[in-house]
């Protein structure tokens, strides 16, 4: 993100004061899936280390269930979960709508604010370029202008020794240049004119361009989300509503998945863990691209993977909890294995004996 930004401001696509503004408001965005994470991974390291350190032997030796440990992790998670949902449904549209309109700001501000001394700079509707050769007293007062301006099939060329930005009553700004000179070529046609001026005026930008900022689906209020329906929007809010439930769903799956062998290390369980949290994330953007594209409506697809979640950590306690059952996959697998060695035992005396 930070490569990326600098990479903006260097290449001229936003202003090198906004980059510390940017990053913040990006961050902010970013900040829910930093949050899932920590709790996800916390929870998920403190249960491992107790099996290795053999805690947990201590723990169901004393009478505990794995379930006691639901009530604690809650307790921990409680905080994150809300602060996912405050930063998912207020700061993020905010940081997106704010990040907006500094992008917007810069590309509607006046042509000759963005103009570097030295440096040709096309104006934000690519059809005039403007070189200065300095900037006397303020940012609004330039020096030895020029001016190359394309439209309706007739180019222009005005130069000037000095310029200064105007505002008239109509809010309209204004480059007024004094002391120059207007060339106009005619395309296609032999046709050239020359006018000397004393005061020229350019319209540079007008007062009927208003910054409304990004009204996109991700920068708008969930409140504007809900008024308007529209299949951008549900998608959007999809995404917003997983992120809290994301977050309540991977910490109490991580109970019973942080179960590991004292005497084997935790890399196989963590890896685990990750790839459940990338096809999570990757099965949540499926259900918001399919309600974006009118596939499935909101009702049917906000809910299906966070109860596919939330049975898997069903399975996963009882998996755990019925360790010691009869009939557990690997207590079968032992008393077949003991069974065996049992009628291997019981061969050998009788291979004695005769």
């Amino acid at each position: 993100m930070l490569i990326k930004i600098l990479g903006q401001a260097a290449g001229g696509q936003i202003a090198s004061q906004d980059v510390v503004a940017l990053i913040g408001f990006q961050s902010l965005n970013y900040m829910p899936i930093l949050l899932i994470l920590t709790g996800y991974i916390s929870v998920l390291l403190v249960v491992t280390r107790s099996y290795q350190d053999s805690e947990m032997v201590v723990w169901f030796a004393s009478g505990q269930s794995l379930v006691r440990w639901v009530r604690p992790v809650l307790e921990f998670g409680l905080p994150i979960i809300i602060l996912t949902a405050i930063l998912s449904f207020v700061a993020t549209p905010w940081a997106n709508n704010q990040s907006a309109q500094y992008r917007e700001r810069f590309e509607k501000r006046e042509d000759i604010s963005r103009v570097s001394p030295g440096k040709f700079q096309e104006s934000a509707a690519a059809n005039r370029i403007f070189f200065v050769e300095g900037i006397s007293g303020d940012s609004t007062k330039v020096k030895n202008v020029f001016v190359n301006t394309q439209q309706e099939g007739k180019n222009s060329i005005v130069v000037a020794k000095e310029g200064n930005l105007e505002i008239d009553k109509n809010g309209d700004k204004f480059l007024i240049l004094s002391k120059g000179r207007r060339y106009d070529v005619l395309a296609g046609k032999n046709e050239f004119r020359q006018m000397e001026f004393e005061r020229y005026g350019v319209l540079v930008a007008s007062n009927s361009q208003a910054e409304n900022g990004d009204r996109s689906a991700q920068a708008l209020p969930t409140a504007d989300l809900l008024k308007d329906r529209n299949g951008f929007n549900m998608g959007e809010l999809l995404w917003r509503l997983s992120l809290p439930l994301m977050a309540l769903c991977l910490m109490l799956l991580a109970i019973p998945l942080s179960f590991v062998n004292p005497r084997v290390g935790r890399s196989a369980s963590l890896l685990i863990a990750l790839l459940l949290y990338v096809s999570y994330s990757n099965v949540t953007s499926i259900f918001q691209a399919a309600v974006v594209q009118g596939r499935w409506s909101f009702m049917l697809a906000w809910w299906p993977m966070h109860l596919i979640v939330l049975f898997i950590v069903g399975l996963l306690f009882m998996w755990r909890l019925n360790v010691n059952s009869r009939w557990h996959p690997l207590v079968m697998w032992s008393a077949v294995k003991h069974a065996r060695l049992l009628k291997v035992k019981s061969s050998t005396k009788e291979s004695a004996a005769a």
